[in-house]
């Protein structure tokens, strides 16, 4: 049980108070400083009951559990007051610049035969057919023109 102690030392104390009242902050951030301030035991102060902090500031039991076992994982207070980066994007993109130049090239150039212009679904239904991308979506181009400051009219 004494390693999921909390205590801090004075500079943290104070750093973690001024990360609470000043400045705009992350409200999830500023929770998590809160919490550590709720539990911290420097100084003959008594941690409070989890389920009190939790209820104080609106978050769950698990939470104030979490944060203080990030804390003590981490060791440090700077750790738990920044987000954590994501190593990948959530869903890698379908067009890639390589796919984006076919398709503004695809576009641009003249429009198949018995068409008078191209439409989203023929560039989309043409790209797959040279392979450009195993499944692309006629709104998918929509985007990809749009962002180009491309118009098929």
């Amino acid at each position: 049980m004494g390693t999921n102690i909390i205590r801090l030392t004075a500079k943290e104390r104070t750093e973690l108070e001024k990360f609470c009242t000043t400045g705009v902050r992350n409200v999830r951030l500023v929770n998590r400083a809160r919490i550590l301030l709720s539990l911290d035991t420097s100084k003959g102060r008594t941690a409070e009951q989890q389920e009190a902090i939790a209820k104080r500031l609106g978050v769950s039991r698990q939470t104030v559990v979490n944060t203080r076992n990030d804390f003590i994982k981490a060791g440090n207070i700077a750790a738990i007051l920044q987000r954590k980066k994501r190593e990948t994007p959530p869903v890698t993109p379908k067009v890639t610049g390589e796919i984006e130049a076919h398709i503004i090239a695809l576009a641009c150039g003249e429009a198949p035969k018995g068409y008078a212009r191209w439409t989203l679904r023929l560039l989309a239904d043409k790209c797959i057919e040279l392979r450009y991308s195993g499944k692309i979506s006629h709104m998918t181009i929509s985007r990809l023109l749009k962002k180009t400051n491309l118009s098929l009219i």
